[in-house]
């Protein structure tokens, strides 16, 4: 875009923008991100500070959060299952914790489906998916992104504005390098990245991307939105933060709205 769409809003309202890789992460919420029946069967471990874990009832199934506030990436969102409670993880997904928000949802959706669907029936698609690679990349060609095959064994679709990709490593030779890898921004600095290690369903990897290229916009704070990819956003609706009534000086604050990150 040629100008930044956001200089004259306040800073405290709220806009729903997209794309949604150069959307900033939102609010860095576990019930958001983790829509398991914790009153039911889930367990949760939340401390007031440091790492955060939910693990599935049969153990084999856990998904985490360690902040790093530190870091570039601000910390890791981490997915694991083993085959056997306590062992090592037959697979692995990170994110990094500056990932949109709304991405983690819709992937940890999608395992729970998984999860659920494997428990009542005789399937194990957490360790024997047969979903296509097909079926995580397609949607990405239908939007618009680039393709491109390299000879060293992967694939890689680019965003339109060229500040987003995914690789699909296609000829592997071990488990070490991960199958699927995504990113956000520059592809020298990217504002965030995820990674599917070998094993990782691909119905996990079809979810991720058709998260990543969904046009529902997603709902931010005009103060957390990423300066360096404003330019390349759009708005799609925007809001401006109530002020008291000039009339009643000790007006109480408006309610509070919808939980930002939000988008269903």
């Amino acid at each position: 875009m040629s100008s930044d769409p956001f200089n004259n809003l306040d800073p405290d309202g709220e806009v729903k923008v997209l794309p949604r890789h150069l959307a900033g992460p939102g609010p860095t919420d576990l019930r958001t991100a983790w829509p398991f029946p914790f009153e039911e069967d889930w367990s949760l471990t939340q401390p007031a500070k440091g790492p955060a874990l939910a693990t599935s009832p049969c153990l084999r199934l856990w998904t985490g959060l360690v902040p790093e506030p530190d870091s570039r990436g601000k910390g890791k969102w981490t997915i694991a299952a083993n085959r056997v409670p306590f062992a090592a993880p037959t697979w692995q997904i990170t994110f990094d914790a500056t990932t949109p928000i709304e991405l983690l949802h819709d992937v940890h959706t999608e395992l729970l489906d998984l999860y659920l669907e494997d428990r009542h029936s005789d399937r194990d698609r957490l360790f024997e998916d047969d979903t296509p690679p097909q079926e995580a990349y397609t949607p990405l060609l239908a939007r618009g992104w680039s393709h491109q095959v390299k000879t060293d064994g992967t694939q890689l679709f680019h965003a339109p504005d060229g500040l987003g990709g995914v690789r699909h490593r296609y000829a592997t030779t071990g488990t070490d390098t991960p199958i699927w890898s995504a990113w956000g921004g520059s592809p020298s600095e990217p504002s965030w990245r995820a990674q599917f290690s070998f094993g990782a369903p691909t119905t996990l990897v079809a979810a991720f991307t058709a998260s990543l290229i969904s046009t529902e916009p997603v709902r931010r704070s005009v103060g957390d939105i990423p300066f360096h990819t404003r330019r390349n956003l759009y708005l799609a609706t925007a809001t401006t933060a109530r002020q008291p009534s000039p009339s009643s000086p000790a007006a109480v604050p408006p309610a509070a709205g919808p939980a930002p990150g939000r988008t269903r």
